[in-house]
């Protein structure tokens, strides 16, 4: 990711700090929420979990009904293939493009245009007619959840700088809540309104329209406060200094720990049910140990954020973390079927990484410039570095007739990701390292 000429302003005095966040994690130029109206507030905390309920339903929805669309629009198994690799690979390619956005527009509009893309995607998507079409309308509606990913740290940074933990945790736990939720209710809404796959991903275009409303006014509110948000005041101080996030080794980290955590959720979300299928698991109780995987994340997004804002060093999170994962895929390597729901439970613990991976971002980090560009290069080079991942498990099924070699590839990566992790919870800030 190209350096860009970021400012920065000097940390607050240590008595300005509160409890619940480490030396160095409030952003100097973050406007507390006491300094916006109460329905400024109320609207933000409103947009923030419309939002997040909505950073995914893009995705599951479409994996309940491939079979019906590849059906519908005549797509070859290659094709499909590629279809459920686009979202990482548009999350990091679109990603990159939210510091800039945000600079020249505010976080605020930037997340609006995002959930406007999202709706005219979805709902654009059911009427295509051939695949390229398809593809485009999908495209349309990842690029709004890519930028939209990106600045849900900073709209929390910005308005809820003492309270980070609990906003990230409660913004994790709408996006776990909408993930499960599109996964779980597609086919049987679709089934209700007639069976036909176009009405089922349709619907949820509804959802993302709602999303867009709660924006609106806080675009307003920022345009009538002269204020773009903290990029912009940040860009605004007389003691500016570069900010080149590429030499920052806790970015690295940041960066590695988001796309092994990624590589993980995608291999699960992915793999996870064919694994207990061909240990003999029932199709139907295969589906319901995937969600229970799932909705696990629901209230550990929201207790995880919280504690990890009560630590001085998150790493020990981080290795509590991997090792459920280490123990669960173990328990899959060599006890599939019988201890199926315990290991199921165990990688819905593991997958918590994700809520983890977006609260450190925001404590890494003393200004709105610095989350915003540690945002963008954490999540477009983690969503990158998850791309190869459930293509390698593929291949090697295929290859080695079993899920021997899957599994502990799944079970190895746990070992580098609390590794980096440990790297990336160290309360030290970027600004320091660059």
């Amino acid at each position: 990711m190209p350096d860009e000429p970021q400012t920065l302003e000097p940390a607050p005095p240590p008595a300005a700090r509160t409890r619940t966040e480490p030396a160095g994690a409030l952003a100097a130029g973050s406007s507390a929420p006491g300094r916006h109206g109460v329905w400024v507030v109320r609207l933000v905390v409103l947009g923030i979990v419309l939002a997040a309920l909505n950073l995914r339903p893009a995705i599951t929805s479409l994996g309940a009904l491939l079979e019906e669309v590849r059906d519908g629009l005549h797509m070859s198994g290659s094709v499909a293939g590629v279809l459920t690799s686009v979202p990482p690979l548009c999350f990091a390619v679109f990603g990159i493009t939210a510091p800039r956005l945000a600079r020249r527009f505010g976080p605020a509009a930037v997340v609006c245009a995002g959930m406007a893309a999202i709706f005219a995607g979805l709902a654009v998507r059911p009427f295509a007619s051939g695949t390229v079409g398809f593809l485009a309308a999908s495209a349309l509606a990842l690029m709004g959840i890519a930028v939209s990913n990106v600045l849900m740290p900073v709209i929390v940074k910005r308005y809820f700088p003492d309270r980070i933990g609990t906003m990230t945790g409660l913004y994790s736990m709408a996006l776990a809540l909408g993930t499960s939720l599109a996964a779980a209710a597609t086919v049987p809404m679709t089934e209700a309104m007639g069976g036909g796959w176009r009405t089922g991903l349709g619907v949820w275009a509804v959802l993302a329209a709602l999303a867009v409303l709660p924006w609106i006014p806080l675009v307003r509110d920022r345009g009538a406060r002269g204020t773009a948000g903290p990029v912009r005041d940040a860009a605004a101080s007389p003691q500016a200094a570069p900010l080149r996030i590429t030499r920052s080794r806790t970015a690295w980290a940041l960066g590695c720990f988001f796309g092994l955590q990624a590589t993980g959720a995608y291999i699960t979300m992915g793999w996870m049910p064919q694994i207990f299928r061909d240990a003999g698991v029932p199709a139907g109780t295969a589906g319901v140990l995937l969600a229970v995987t799932m909705v696990m994340g629901v209230p550990l997004a929201f207790v995880i954020p919280r504690l990890a804002t009560r630590l001085r060093n998150q790493g020990p999170i981080a290795v509590v973390l991997g090792l459920c994962g280490l123990a669960g895929y173990t328990g899959l390597y060599f006890a599939p079927a019988d201890g199926a729901w315990a290991w199921a439970l165990l990688l819905g613990v593991s997958n918590c990484a994700f809520p983890l991976a977006l609260t450190m971002i925001g404590m890494r980090s003393r200004t709105g410039a610095g989350v915003v560009r540690l945002s963008a290069f954490a999540q477009s080079v983690g969503y990158l570095i998850s791309i190869p991942g459930p293509l390698l498990v593929g291949v090697l099924y295929q290859h080695s007739g079993g899920w021997g070699l899957p599994i502990a590839l799944m079970a190895g990566l746990m070992v580098p990701q609390m590794i980096v992790g440990t790297l990336a919870g160290r309360a030290r800030t970027v600004e320091d390292e660059c």
